[in-house]
């Protein structure tokens, strides 16, 4: 992102957790070697202008709504991800 890329995280799975207001400890207990919950590192990409969403299915199969995301965070449209996800230019890192 400091090199002028956009960035567009997708979170599924236990991955989701860490867009929860009210996350489990690993989403929020500090990591070296900065001391930086994975959490928080989400946000602070996220103050960078990353768009960050929980894919489409997380939601329904935690049992809560979207009010239990972090401010910023929203929910997966199938077809706008397929979309991004299949762009000749989209550049994909899983992790």
């Amino acid at each position: 992102m400091k090199k002028g890329a956009s960035a567009y995280v997708l979170l599924c799975g236990p991955g989701g957790d860490l867009a929860l207001k009210d996350a489990p400890a690993p989403a929020t207990a500090p990591q070296e070697p900065k001391g930086m919950s994975p959490q928080l590192l989400m946000q602070r990409i996220m103050e960078q202008g990353a768009t960050v969403e929980v894919c489409a299915i997380y939601l329904p199969n935690k049992g809560v709504g979207a009010d239990a995301l972090l401010d910023g965070v929203g929910s997966a449209k199938p077809p706008a991800m397929a979309a991004r996800l299949l762009a000749e230019d989209t550049r994909i890192m899983s992790f």
